[in-house]
């Protein structure tokens, strides 16, 4: 499959500034952004989630795509380039191999997601000590009491 940025020829590129607002967490622009160059954040409800700064990644294919408002904020940490495509439906309709591109991330996404799920229900279940440890050691960091009353100090 050919890198992402060479479906993007003929766009032009913008340019936001440090700080800058790209998406903002609830509003419905139906734009994608692709970036060409940078660090942004991704923060939702004020929790920033992930930083990305390789180019190609895409921003807004969630709100697009399921027609909703934007499910976090996307800031840039840094001098960023991006495309941006303003009528992304369309885009996307006159574009089937952009579309595939955004079809096999969201399914790379779907499956880690799942397999976190996975682990996160065996942990509940008790089968993964492991994870239990590691929230052990968590939760000691938040209360280092609970550890001594748990005698694993």
């Amino acid at each position: 499959m050919a890198d992402i940025l060479d479906y993007c020829a003929g766009l032009e590129p913008r340019t936001f500034e440090p700080g800058a607002t790209i998406l903002p967490e609830g509003e419905r622009l139906g734009r994608l952004y692709v970036l060409i160059d940078g660090e942004v954040e991704v923060i939702r409800e004020r929790t920033q989630v992930t930083h990305v700064d390789e180019p190609g990644s895409i921003f807004g294919e969630m709100a697009v795509l399921l027609e909703m408002p934007h499910s976090a904020t996307v800031k840039a940490l840094s001098t960023v380039r991006v495309y941006e495509i303003p009528d992304a439906l369309t885009f996307l309709d006159t574009r089937p191999e952009f579309s595939l591109a955004i079809a096999t991330m969201l399914a790379r996404r779907l499956y880690y997601t799942t397999s976190y799920l996975v682990d996160l229900q065996q942990q509940s279940a008790g089968k993964r000590q492991d994870l239990d440890l590691v929230d052990q050691i968590l939760q000691s960091l938040v209360d280092p009491s609970d550890v001594k009353r748990q005698g694993t100090a």
